[in-house]
């Protein structure tokens, strides 16, 4: 079996555990494709298998990967989305971070995990991405997210005002800071925080949630993800901010934005006794009773 090791960084005393992970999948004879740069960071600094090698890029990722392995939190899986792009490998997310969503497989849980990687008893979610057409060059050559799109006005700006249509229909306009529209698996993040409603994965949906509106009755709405949803931005300044995930470009007020479901989809591992019902309840303690 032939595994991929993303990473940005790992803390001190982060060290023991990912020794662990390398020594367990070295006795279970896995082959080990290592991030360069992580590598190159920690290379002095472990026990590595015999059989290892390095990856620069997307372009170094074939189809001979079984899987990836995302050590870090939710922002270091995300980094992987643009890595794995449209070639469907299974990414497992370790959570070496605070929260741990998306990454939600524990450092206590190496060698479980690495046991249902060897005899196959996962489960493979399909995450659906949101992908973003403009008329300028935006995002390279990745120009998809896992989790939103976001317009945002420039940080000293005033409010900008998106005039936002569904299919060509004029839905909305946002006086506000900025507008976000979140996949399934983005409705518990940037959005949730901007009170934008929680659906599941497999909703098949978009959610549109305003940031800061001037105007009050302007809620969140979802709308199926087989739309296409495009934007024109009037404000005072000339710029703007775009986000993907938690990439940004600075854009003209002028550029045509619009975005749609995307292609392809994100194969996000789990162990079978994690869902996203779980997830909900350990990770943003819902339904837990404070009081007791």
């Amino acid at each position: 079996m032939k595994v991929a090791i993303y990473s940005r960084v790992i803390d001190y005393d982060q060290k023991g555990e990912v020794q662990q992970l390398f020594d367990e999948l070295g006795k279970e004879n896995m082959e080990l494709v290592i991030y360069e740069p992580f590598y190159e960071t920690i290379r002095s600094s472990f026990r590595f298998p015999d059989k290892i090698s390095i990856f620069k890029d997307s372009n170094d990722l074939t189809s001979a990967i079984d899987f990836l392995i995302s050590l870090g939190g939710d922002g270091t899986l995300l980094d992987t989305v643009t890595l794995v792009r449209h070639k469907n490998i299974p990414v497992l997310g370790i959570n070496f971070g605070r929260l741990g969503f998306l990454a939600s497989i524990g450092r206590t849980e190496l060698s479980t995990a690495v046991q249902s990687l060897v005899k196959r008893t996962i489960v493979i979610d399909k995450r659906s991405l949101i992908h973003l057409d403009a008329n300028r060059p935006l995002f390279g050559d990745v120009p998809y997210g896992l989790n939103e799109f976001a317009i945002h006005k420039t940080d000293t700006s005033p409010m900008i005002k998106i005039h936002t249509y569904l299919n060509g229909e004029f839905l909305n306009t946002y006086w506000a800071d900025g507008v976000i529209v979140a996949t399934p698996t983005g409705s518990t993040g940037y959005s949730l925080s901007c009170n934008g409603p929680v659906v599941f994965p497999e909703s098949a949906s978009f959610v549109i949630t305003p940031v800061a509106p001037h105007n009050l009755n302007v809620r969140p709405i979802v709308v199926g993800d087989d739309n296409i949803i495009s934007f024109e931005v009037e404000g005072r300044a000339d710029h703007f901010i775009c986000a993907l995930d938690s990439r940004k470009e600075i854009v003209d007020k002028k550029v045509q934005l619009a975005v749609q479901r995307e292609a392809f989809t994100l194969s996000l591992v789990r162990l079978n006794e994690n869902n996203f019902l779980q997830t909900l309840r350990t990770k943003l303690s819902w339904g837990l009773d404070t009081r007791n």
